[in-house]
């Protein structure tokens, strides 16, 4: 019985991770990957769901599988994170409007869109920086280091047009 658990508890694990992956790319418009992923999602949850079936008399079983469950939507969010597929957007507002920071971001090889915003106490720098994914964290460390009071929100864009941004984006 103790294999059969085990047996339950990867099977989930993989379907459920196959399943967060396939959501997250389908909500990323990766539409072929996302369908691709589901035929092998689908097969590995036929197969759990028969061997939890079996074996329904006993409550180890049902509780492996939602315990896998769990297991799987952490492993499939972990497995996208380390992935990082796409973009994102920082809109950084800063007080410094003489700093030389979207210079600095931009050798560092940062998309920079920037103007002056005015706001509650004068003018301040506001800068929209275009990312990929897996840079954000140094992204965010390197405005840190220019400015530590920057006001800095994240956003994820889902479609582009136009820019210098959608001819690298293409290729």
């Amino acid at each position: 019985m103790l294999k059969i658990l085990g047996l339950i508890l990867i099977i989930q694990i993989v379907y459920v991770s196959a399943f967060t992956l396939r959501m997250i790319l389908t909500l990323k418009g990766q539409k072929y990957v996302a369908a691709l992923i589901s035929t092998m999602e689908i097969t590995v949850y036929v197969f759990g769901l028969n061997l939890v079936l079996k074996y329904l008399n006993h409550f180890a079983s049902i509780a492996v599988y939602a315990i896998g469950y769990g297991l799987g939507i952490l492993v499939g969010s972990w497995i996208e994170e380390k992935l990082a597929l796409g973009y994102i957007t920082l809109k950084v507002i800063s007080n410094e409007v003489d700093m030389n920071i979207a210079t600095q971001l931009r050798q560092n090889g940062f998309g920079v869109t920037t103007w002056i915003g005015n706001g509650r106490d004068g003018d301040r720098l506001v800068m929209e920086i275009l990312a990929k994914r897996k840079n954000q964290k140094d992204l965010y460390q390197t405005i840190l280091e220019l400015d530590p009071k920057a006001f800095v929100i994240s956003l994820e864009p889902k479609q582009f047009h136009g820019g210098f941004w959608t001819r690298a984006i293409k290729r």
